[in-house]
């Protein structure tokens, strides 16, 4: 229990008590509310509506309608925000300013995010750090050196405060005096594993202890894997520290190939059985193999040379298009660096970068949905700005 707990009123905003409605119904999770969204207009018109009307989502038959509308009205909104105010936790939706912009672009953004800390823009640029509980001392040290290393660069460092890898990244980053995030598998009522109760408080003051659970969600296993994909959308890139041929940190590093994220790999002894799957990430190419932060930064682009420089203003403008810059194909590159502030019709584009019409106005819907384009009326484009 936090030194300092919350009032009531301060825990959430009224359009996250919104949000929080439908987080706490049992049928509605992100991607269904995402639909509810896209036919209402708004997580308050969505809970003005009947069970008839709710039919008219996609997904949505007679049977589902009513067990929405009942769950709905049985949320219990007000026990969670008193218990969340006891634990020192703030809830914020994505209408709220800290909701990270990240997680916008993902295919299932959580609805509601549980934060005990704070959530900063600068932790738009940041790494995860994922990798075996049972990890050996070369994958605890080599843990914690990327996360200091990382961290005294500027960069947040999130993980999953797990035992091994997780703990060791988030110890790293403490150490360098920089940030780092802990997306948790549980509600923040409690901290998993209990011996890491330490750490998650100091986390707090460098970062934020996160979850997408309600409060008294415990620990199981179906909690995980949903946590990883919060792991790797919140992360300019992954890094696989150690991790078994069937390891869940594999997913972790799937989804962020999925996202467009960065996927990095630490090369480990052969014939260690903790080596297998990060061994056959850098074999198979789908992982750069790293050995220090320096690795990561150059991978990162115009990001890590602004870190890597000490420049900080390079910096800042980078945060506001990290990290949906990083990962874009070479043609996209070239069309990103072409919009400008200055409105620009597709014709104009074509001729700036000599590509096709057509190819630049599919691109441009995909620099769009990633928060790098913005399309004007008369259907011209300028680059976008403050994602």
């Amino acid at each position: 229990m936090p030194e300092h707990p919350l009032a009531p009123s301060s825990v959430a905003s009224s359009a996250a008590i919104e949000h929080l409605r439908w987080s706490l119904t049992p049928e509605v999770g992100p991607v269904l509310f995402g639909r509810l969204i896209e036919c209402f207009g708004s997580a308050q018109q969505a809970l003005g509506t009947s069970a008839a009307q709710l039919e008219r989502v996609d997904g949505i038959g007679p049977t589902t309608a009513d067990k929405i509308a009942r769950g709905r009205e049985a949320a219990e909104v007000e026990a969670e925000v008193e218990l969340a105010a006891r634990h020192g936790v703030r809830i914020i939706c994505r209408d709220d300013a800290e909701y990270p912009r990240a997680l916008l672009h993902i295919p299932d953004p959580p609805i509601c995010l549980y934060v005990r800390g704070q959530i900063q823009p600068e932790d738009a640029v940041a790494v995860g750090i994922v990798g075996s509980r049972r990890c050996t001392l070369y994958g605890r040290e080599q843990a914690n050196r990327f996360g200091y290393q990382l961290a005294s660069q500027g960069i947040t460092v999130v993980s999953g405060l797990a035992r091994g890898v997780d703990g060791e990244s988030h110890k790293g980053a403490i150490a360098a005096g920089g940030r780092t995030l802990a997306v948790l598998g549980n509600g923040l009522s409690m901290i998993y594993p209990p011996e890491h109760q330490d750490l998650a408080d100091r986390i707090v003051h460098q970062g934020a202890v996160l979850s997408e659970l309600p409060m008294a969600s415990s620990p199981n296993s179906g909690n995980f894997l949903p946590r990883n994909r919060l792991i790797a959308g919140l992360s300019l890139g992954v890094l696989v520290v150690e991790a078994a041929r069937r390891s869940g940190s594999l997913t972790t590093g799937r989804l962020a190939s999925e996202y467009n994220r960065e996927l990095f790999a630490l090369p480990g002894r052969v014939d260690s059985e903790y080596s297998q799957g990060t061994n056959a990430l850098i074999r198979d190419q789908h992982a750069k193999c790293v050995t220090c932060a320096e690795d990561i930064l150059e991978e990162l682009g115009e990001v890590g040379q602004a870190l890597s420089s000490g420049n900080d203003t390079p910096a800042d403008e980078a945060v506001e298009r990290a990290p949906a810059a990083v990962g874009l194909k070479v043609e996209e590159q070239l069309l990103c660096s072409a919009l400008g502030r200055q409105e620009q019709s597709i014709e104009m584009l074509a001729e700036a970068t000599s590509l096709p019409a057509g190819r630049i106005a599919s691109m441009l819907i995909t620099l769009q949905l990633r928060g790098l384009a913005r399309q004007l009326p008369g259907n011209l484009f300028v680059r976008a700005r403050g994602r």
